[in-house]
């Protein structure tokens, strides 16, 4: 009888420990369009509980080796259209001399999936706020990349990583991963 609860006791323990590790895996899986498409994020992005109801998934982007803060990477489906939100997206920079983020940023489209996604690169100093309505604290020397990603019949997703320039840049190639392994269902 001894042997079969110690059987028992470490299948339990097998059970438990594989369902920790399927529920680690799909931690950084992000269900799009109701199921329609999928992104994932790399392992070492930290889920967290997004900031405002309007955003579906918000990661924190561990800080490069000299950056005070991490990055954020926020996932939400909004409307306004592709160019709207771009103008929007340069609006949130300044430029420390004074010039112009529009002509300093860049934007590229490309297919994935299927889709024509539009890829956006800005840096300069952002002005980060906690809300809509926030005021903003200026944070210099940070940058922004950013994807929208328009889901036929599904709406469209706007996938925004942005910190200190170091940090950003460290994960560029990871985000790019990331869009570019989008999953259509």
């Amino acid at each position: 009888m001894q042997v079969y609860r110690w059987w028992l006791a470490v299948l339990l323990v097998l059970v438990f420990a594989v369902e920790g590790v399927a529920a680690d895996e799909n931690a950084s899986r992000m269900e799009l369009a109701g199921g329609k498409a999928r992104l994932t994020a790399p392992k070492t992005w930290q889920p967290k509980q997004p900031r405002t109801s309007i955003v579906e998934y918000e990661f924190a982007i561990p800080a490069a080796e000299g950056d005070a803060n991490n990055g954020r990477m926020t996932i939400m489906s909004a409307g306004g259209g592709v160019e709207a939100n771009i103008d929007r997206w340069y609006g949130q920079f300044t430029q420390p001399d004074g010039g112009s983020t529009r002509d300093r940023a860049k934007t590229k489209k490309t297919k994935v999936a299927g889709e024509e996604v539009h890829l956006v690169d800005i840096s300069g100093t952002y002005k980060d706020r906690r809300g809509p309505f926030a005021p903003a604290t200026e944070r210099p020397k940070y940058r922004m990349l950013a994807a929208i990603i328009p889901i036929k019949g599904a709406g469209v997703y706007y996938v925004k990583f942005y910190g200190p320039q170091r940090t950003v840049a460290e994960q560029e190639k990871a985000f790019l991963t990331m869009i570019e392994g989008l999953e259509r269902k």
